[in-house]
């Protein structure tokens, strides 16, 4: 079977088809139901997420006024980003994997624009009908069956962009509360105002902009043929059985024509409103949708499927070799987010002395100088820590007990120490632990001691 060869002058730019709106026709077929399945899963696990509960509270919660994501039993702080570049660099090379191989399939199946674009023109098909029949509909002059039914679908658009934005700040927001006080009209004023702006945004986004969004604003859509070679699975169109393209009827007999039988619907169902058979195209998002609109058609006339296909126009001679380098490098990252999560503990403690004075002598006559202890509990129960001297062992601390530290508080607390003898240095240092004494975790200190 003959297949495009992806070269970079082969990616051009296709204008949609007839009017600048695009019209989607909706779709049935194998990767109409892969998309459906794993969006309504996608989106039922971005709706429940944030009721989950651990511990009596939300489990998964990004409080932007305390700086910090709850996961559960995890409660990370701003000293933490180095997981979130991990994370964030983790996802980028694996979408750069799956894009060498598989082409722009994330943005076809899993990308929110896409979930919600077509989320929104399946709410347009049931209430206006048909595309060919929002078309008609747009056409038609200002009557009161086209105001209550263009009335209807923006009512459900807009319902569904308030549920959304609801759902997006509850991951913000205690969702339970959330929901509670904004119908109940007694939301601050400032979270009111950030879910009627994400409830815009999302209106305008996939009610609106759609496809546009991908074309002009992403900047994936730009680079991501940069990632393309021979061995790319991409959408194509076999050129050399279906051309040359032309209507027949069925069981008909022609012998100058290809399989393709010009129907069209490979354009009406593409949600960026390109044709498939221009050749490959940056704004085709790999969604297959025309391969199953082309199957229907093939099977009608009697022809062999996947006349549109996803397909490889060879193999790369690099592509091992940089396999072996993305897989290296998410190797690479995994193991340095699991050695960040192995000695990772869930407080911090630091010492620094009293800048004020150097030292004193106490009533004892023994040289005495004056610490800070800072601590932060970064758990979601109460903490017990002490302090102990490791270095040397002729000081003791005084003036400290045990302290107790709630969950997410960051406690400061002042204590001395004294040299049991007088120092034969000016300077000496002095080691401290900083004991969890719930889980025996230490953090370890070095402070300088002034005893002249």
């Amino acid at each position: 079977m003959s297949a495009v060869k992806i070269r970079q002058e082969d990616i051009i730019v296709c204008e949609p088809v007839g009017d600048n709106k695009i019209y989607i026709r909706e779709e049935t077929g194998r990767y109409q139901k892969i998309r459906r399945y794993l969006n309504v899963l996608l989106v039922a696990l971005f709706i429940a997420l944030p009721f989950l509960q651990y511990q009596g509270q939300q489990a998964i919660l990004f409080d932007v006024g305390q700086q910090t994501l709850t996961l559960f039993k995890w409660v990370l702080y701003p000293q933490d980003l180095m997981i979130f570049a991990l994370l964030f660099i983790l996802a980028a090379f694996t979408l750069f994997l799956v894009t060498r191989h598989y082409g722009r399939v994330w943005c076809g199946f899993t990308c929110p624009q896409t979930v919600w674009t077509l989320g929104f023109n399946w709410i347009e098909r049931r209430i206006e009908g048909t595309h060919n029949h929002s078309k008609a509909l747009d056409k038609q002059t200002l009557s009161p069956r086209k105001f209550a039914v263009k009335s209807a679908k923006h009512t459900a658009w807009l319902a569904t962009s308030l549920l959304t934005a609801l759902v997006f700040m509850s991951y913000f927001y205690p969702a339970t509360q959330l929901y509670r006080e904004f119908l109940t009209f007694s939301a601050p004023a400032l979270i009111s105002g950030w879910t009627l702006f994400f409830a815009v945004c999302t209106y305008i986004n996939a009610g609106w902009i759609r496809e546009k969004m991908c074309t002009h604003m992403c900047p994936y859509s730009r680079f991501q043929a940069a990632m393309f070679d021979n061995s790319t699975s991409l959408v194509t169109y076999d050129n050399a059985r279906g051309e040359n393209r032309g209507p027949r009827k069925r069981n008909s007999t022609t012998h100058n024509l290809g399989d393709c039988v010009d129907c069209t619907l490979c354009v009406q169902v593409c949600p960026a409103g390109i044709d498939i058979r221009n050749g490959i195209q940056y704004e085709c998002i790999n969604c297959g949708l025309c391969i199953d609109a082309c199957d229907k058609v093939m099977a009608k006339f009697g022809y062999a499927s996947k006349l549109i296909r996803f397909a490889r126009a060879g193999r790369s001679t690099g592509r091992r070799f940089t396999n072996y380098l993305y897989g290296m490098a998410i190797i690479a990252i995994v193991l340095a987010m699991a050695g960040w999560a192995f000695d990772r503990q869930d407080f911090e403690g630091a010492i620094s002395r009293d800048r004020n004075t150097l030292y004193r002598e106490n009533n004892a006559g023994r040289i005495e100088n004056t610490y800070t202890l800072t601590l932060l509990n970064k758990s979601r129960i109460s903490k017990q820590f002490t302090v102990a001297i490791t270095a040397p062992m002729d000081m003791r601390i005084t003036q400290i007990n045990d302290i107790i530290v709630a969950p997410g508080e960051k406690r400061i607390v002042p204590f001395s120490v004294e040299a049991m003898r007088f120092p034969n240095e000016e300077m000496t240092h002095v080691s401290f632990d900083v004991i969890d004494k719930h889980t025996g975790s230490i953090e370890q200190h070095t402070v300088m001691f002034y005893a002249r």
